[in-house]
């Protein structure tokens, strides 16, 4: 009888133990081959070759199954429902209109910011906007923050 070569463990350990407890972990059973119902003539066979050419290990925890539905629906408010802050203009953290504008939202004023940061390359931008063909969007810039420095 040859020795040597590949032997397919019969019975291995899930995890290794150390030194002279040590047990060979690969091969063994794995997780069941599963393909979904339905789908086009003939895709169900590819998905098994599939899974048959890399099968996966066993699962720790077995098979859970698949998780609870969530109702998304829950506390939301319909479009015709009665309002809840009767008090409250319609147009409240907009631009225009009666109550608070945007600024009772608290946010930074983020063209400004960008604007700001743009002022240490004026230079270059204004030279750029002095260029015959420039376009006016770029002369337009170089006057808005000239208008900030």
């Amino acid at each position: 009888m040859a020795s040597g070569g590949y032997r397919q463990p019969s019975s291995p350990a899930p995890v290794s133990g150390p030194g002279a407890l040590s047990k060979r972990t690969d091969g063994g059973p794995g997780q069941p081959v599963r393909t979904p119902s339905g789908g086009a003539y003939g895709e169900r066979q590819e998905l098994e070759r599939i899974q048959q050419a890399a099968p996966l290990s066993a699962s720790p925890g077995g098979d859970v199954g698949a998780p609870a539905p969530v109702d998304l629906t829950e506390g939301l408010i319909g479009l015709d429902a009665p309002t809840q802050l009767p008090e409250e203009p319609v147009t409240a953290g907009a631009a225009l209109g009666e109550g608070p504008g945007l600024e009772a939202l608290g946010l930074p004023n983020q063209p400004g910011e960008d604007m700001k940061r743009l002022l240490p390359y004026l230079p270059v931008l204004e030279h750029m906007a002095n260029q015959p063909g420039a376009s006016k969007a770029a002369r337009n810039l170089v006057r808005q923050l000239k208008g900030m420095a």
